[in-house]
């Protein structure tokens, strides 16, 4: 019904939700042993890789082979490119101020914080955003491919505006001259969060591959939390709070969009940037 393989759908649902809660209890073992709660941030991306990989295995013989093999791809290659980048800048650099915050505000040990206000509400997130993915892995009609290839298309170009934005920040950091200064070139001259937005993007487009049926198209809730989440919970608005005082960011609010890449604002009045 649907051109869904209910019958394995549904077991495998549960099989990824085990596969993300494993995952996430590692994280809790993880800081009870002394580490920081800020490898939840390398998880995350990993976390949706797994749950490609464990869908794309256990729906072997249920959905279309190609479809099954972009979507799996696609995730995958997101969030092992995303895993990296932030272990790469998290790496050495002890806890995350977003999770002393955290733990300064909630009582119970940095362990019951991390599994409840951390590992919790992620685990949720990450596989409820994941459904396209999981619906698209055992589509048994023949794919739309225009539409499957627009979804390609949008994962394609957000992609490039993350792995770029992250790049081109991260140059900008490693530079001396720049400390104590506001990122405002390349793509964050057009949009403060080129990285949030690339995100989004690329889950709107795995969400059009979902979409050569009902049921996939039904999971359209996934790309919208996500982009709540970027947008409006835990992404832009935790960065933006952590760069209110810097000098020069005022002013870069004034000028530039908060999300979606635009052309820059014309300044209302003197102010460095």
């Amino acid at each position: 019904m649907g051109g869904v393989a209910w019958a394995g759908l549904g077991p495998n649902l549960g099989l990824t939700a085990a596969a993300v809660v494993v995952l996430m209890a590692g994280v809790v073992l993880w800081v009870a042993r002394g580490g920081a709660a800020v490898v939840i941030d390398t998880v995350w991306g990993a976390g949706f890789a797994l749950v490609a990989v464990v869908g794309w295995v256990a729906s072997a013989g249920d959905g279309d082979d190609v479809l099954r093999a972009v979507v799996t791809v696609l995730t995958v290659a997101w969030g092992v490119r995303l895993a990296v980048h932030l272990h790469r800048r998290n790496h050495g650099k002890g806890e995350d101020p977003r999770y002393e915050d955290l733990f300064a505000r909630h009582d119970g040990g940095r362990v019951r914080v991390t599994a409840l206000w951390v590992c919790l509400p992620q685990a949720v997130i990450l596989w409820f955003v994941s459904l396209p993915v999981q619906v698209a892995q055992y589509m048994t009609l023949e794919p739309a491919w225009w539409l499957v290839g627009l979804g390609v298309v949008v994962w394609a170009a957000g992609l490039v505006l993350e792995a770029v934005g992250d790049w081109q920040l991260a140059r900008f950091k490693a530079d001396p001259s720049n400390r104590g200064r506001i990122m405002d070139r390349g793509l964050w001259r057009y949009t403060r969060h080129p990285n949030y937005f690339g995100d989004a993007c690329v889950w709107w487009g795995l969400w059009l591959c979902a979409c050569v049926t009902w049921p996939g198209a039904a999971t359209v809730a996934s790309p919208l939390l996500m982009t709540f989440v970027l947008a409006r919970g835990t992404g832009k608005p935790l960065t933006e709070k952590r760069m209110a005082e810097r000098p020069g960011y005022a002013e870069y609010v004034q000028r530039t969009s908060g999300f979606v890449p635009l052309p820059p604002r014309q300044r209302s009045s003197r102010g460095s940037g």
